[in-house]
This record gives C-alpha cells, sequence and structure tokens, in this order.
C-alpha cells in the first residue's frame, strides 16, 4: 500500500484517482456494475489510512483535508465517495473510545489497507436511534452478535464489518440501552451480506443486508459507543461534514457536467447567437448555479475548519460551533446538489436527456443521499442557536 506524506500528496492522489473513477462512472450506474477494482485502487492508494493518528505511525490528515478527498471522488462518482464514508467514521470512534491496545491492532490493519463499512441502521418499525441487534454476554468474557442490519454501505468490499448493538441486559432494547460497535472480520462465522439494495441512486455502494447470526466477538474487539456523546466531541460534526463533502462532490460534478453539456447544445433561436453558451439567458442561469455551487463549496471548507478547531480542543462551546457549522454546510450542500443536477438539462438542453448520456444519475445519486438525514432537522437546530443561542443535541448526525 502507498503511503502518502504530505496534503500535496493526499490531494494529488485523490485528483488522480477521481480521474480514473470518472471514466466508467456513467456506465457503472447505468448497468450496476459494483465498483470491487475500484474499491481496490482505493485501498491500495493510501487514502484509507490518512486519518490514522501520528502517534500509531498515520499521517493524521485534518478534517478539512479528509472532506476535501471525499468531495473529489463525489465529484466523479458519488458512490465510490460513500462506501469509505463509515471507515474513517469509525477510526474517530477508536481513536476517542479504543483502548490503547485497540487502537494498536485496527489502525495497523488500516495502515496495511484494510477497509472497514458500516452495519448500523435497522428497518423499522422501531425508531433509528433503535438498535435490535444485541451483544449478549458470552462464555470467558467475550460476545454474542444476533440480529439484522439495513444500508449497510460498503459491506460488501469490506475487510472488517463495524455493527452497531444494543448490550443485552435483558431487556427490550431501547434509544437509552447503551451501545457498543463491534468489529467483525468480513469472513467471521454467521455473518452474511446480501446484495439487496435497489435505491435509484447511490445504486453501487451495495447498501443492502447485513445478518448477523450468534457471531462470537472477543472483547478486545468491541468498544463502547454510548460513552462518545457523554462529553463534547466532534464525532457527530465529523461524520455530517462528510456527507456535506458528498452533496458538494455531486453539486461540482452536475455543474461541471453541465457546463460540458453547454458547450454541444444548440442556441435558443430567440438569442440570435451562434452557441447556446452566448446565449444570454444561459449565461444568467450558470452565474446563478455556479454562485450557489460555490457557496456550498466554501461552506464545507468553513464548517471543516470548524470541526478542526473543536477537535483541537473539544468544549461544550467550541463542538456546539462546529455542529452548527457543519449542518449549516450540509443544508447548503444539499441545495447545491439537487440545484445542480437539475439545472444541468437546462444548460445542456433536450439531447442531454438521452439516456445515453445518463446525466439523470447526478439527480438520483443527490436525491438519494440527501434523504440520509433530514435538513429540516438542521435548520431547526440552526434556527434556535441563532435565536437563543441553544447548542444542538449531541449525536452521530450533527
Amino acid at each position: 500500500m502507498t503511503e502518502l506524506t504530505s496534503v500535496t500528496e493526499i490531494l494529488e492522489t485523490a485528483a488522480k484517482l477521481a480521474a480514473e473513477f470518472d471514466a466508467g462512472a456513467a456506465g457503472r450506474d447505468a448497468q450496476r456494475l459494483l465498483p470491487h477494482e475500484q474499491v481496490d485502487a482505493l485501498k491500495s492508494s493510501g487514502l484509507l489510512a490518512i486519518t490514522v493518528p501520528q502517534a500509531h505511525g498515520g499521517f493524521g490528515a485534518s478534517a478539512e483535508v479528509l472532506a476535501e478527498v471525499i468531495r473529489l471522488i463525489a465529484h466523479a462518482d458519488p458512490s465510490l465517495a460513500q462506501i469509505p464514508h463509515s471507515h474513517f467514521v469509525f477510526l474517530e470512534a477508536l481513536r476517542l473510545q479504543g483502548t490503547r491496545d485497540q487502537q494498536a491492532y485496527f489502525f495497523r490493519l488500516v495502515l496495511d489497507g484494510a477497509l472497514l463499512a458500516n452495519a448500523q441502521s435497522e428497518r423499522g418499525p422501531h425508531p433509528i436511534d433503535v438498535d435490535t441487534t444485541t451483544l449478549a454476554p458470552g462464555p470467558d468474557g467475550d460476545f454474542v452478535l444476533s440480529g439484522r442490519k439495513f444500508y449497510s454501505t460498503g459491506a460488501l468490499f469490506a475487510d472488517w464489518v463495524v455493527v452497531r448493538a444494543s448490550l443485552d441486559d435483558g431487556q427490550v432494547p431501547t434509544a437509552t440501552t447503551p451501545k457498543a460497535l463491534a468489529f467483525v472480520p468480513r469472513d467471521a462465522d454467521g455473518l452474511e451480506v446480501v446484495d439487496d439494495w435497489d435505491g435509484m441512486g447511490q445504486r453501487t455502494t451495495a447498501s443492502g443486508t447485513v445478518t448477523l447470526d450468534d457471531i462470537a466477538v472477543p472483547a478486545e474487539h468491541v468498544v463502547p459507543f454510548s460513552p462518545i456523546f457523554a462529553a463534547p466531541t466532534t464525532y457527530g460534526a465529523r461524520a455530517q461534514l462528510l456527507h456535506a463533502a458528498i452533496d458538494v462532490g455531486i453539486a461540482t460534478g452536475a455543474l461541471a457536467a453541465g457546463v460540458q453539456q453547454a458547450q454541444r447544445a444548440r442556441p435558443h433561436f430567440e438569442a440570435s447567437v451562434p452557441t447556446a453558451v452566448e446565449d444570454p439567458t444561459l449565461i444568467t442561469a450558470a452565474g446563478e448555479l455556479t454562485v450557489t455551487v460555490r457557496a456550498a463549496q466554501a461552506l464545507l471548507g468553513d464548517a471543516a475548519r470548524a470541526v478542526d478547531a473543536a477537535g483541537a480542543d473539544p468544549t461544550e462551546e467550541s463542538t456546539a460551533d462546529a455542529s452548527v457549522a457543519v449542518a449549516v454546510a450540509k443544508v447548503a450542500a444539499v441545495r447545491a446538489s439537487l440545484e445542480a443536477s437539475n439545472a444541468l438539462f437546462e444548460l445542456g438542453g433536450t439531447r442531454s436527456a438521452s439516456a445515453s448520456g445518463n446525466l439523470s444519475r447526478f439527480w438520483r445519486d443527490a436525491r438519494t443521499h440527501t434523504l440520509h438525514d433530514p435538513v429540516r432537522w438542521k435548520l431547526q437546530h440552526i434556527g434556535r442557536n441563532t435565536l437563543s443561542g441553544t447548542r444542538p443535541p449531541r449525536h452521530g448526525q450533527l
């Protein structure tokens, strides 16, 4: 695996990979070809290890650098950008709650190219903050993991599947039941990953079902999860920052695709100009869209710097400020991704609607990914903070 030793090298590697991913993105989406080769390239690139702390032999990349890496990949292929999202989130959980031995073990695996993936969300009818998947006490102080997960992005490609589960106390799990993260090898007995994701967008994330049938989990592979939110941290803000980076990447990718289409479009006859890009109405549309997309991109950088500042000095105030900054960036990113993926057809004209170009993937990816965490609730927290200084709650989506 490649070792990346500078910010410049990290961003250049991400840009190079993005260019390679872009070449086949439309075809992979159209035919739902799972990106096994592209994920292997991501593993060997060294990018998956950039946030491993320096004390454990990693680069310790900032949130600002990581967000730009995710944006660059999402610009080319949003599905590929979402696959390592949870990988970086769980590395942060390890940093915050892992023992010294757990950190040494799992950080070393990641430095050697391992990919972590998530098995967190469950299908209802219970609320999303309740995990019916359980970790029950087993023999010799170990655990037994049982349950069923969905939206398990990246699990099909992973070396380790990280499962969020309720610690079994003999009661029906509720939102307040203590939770932990179980790190399970992809080939563990009792673990099955089912490729049944059928979303209209993010089609090649393989975000399907994971079934867990009485899996033996050593105690040293279990990391407490609930305590992450007992004290001020940037855990939720970092996770949401990366989701915002995916949406901004969709926006910048859609804008670039729209510009490319405009070069080939026919001008409207009433404009009396030889090319579409000289049409004053199209020029205005491009200008408006550029403002929207660049604003979202700037807010992403601003939020990332707030996360880095709070991470260096995690107080009640600094972490709340980071969460609000990320929430603002996420709202702007959602709006930009949806607007850009719609407006690209305005720039390209009728021929841009051809199925052969598969430009609808930008809107389908945006509409699907932006359902992940409703921005209407982010606006509530932003508004309360603005009007009364109320700090947002601590959880993984803020």
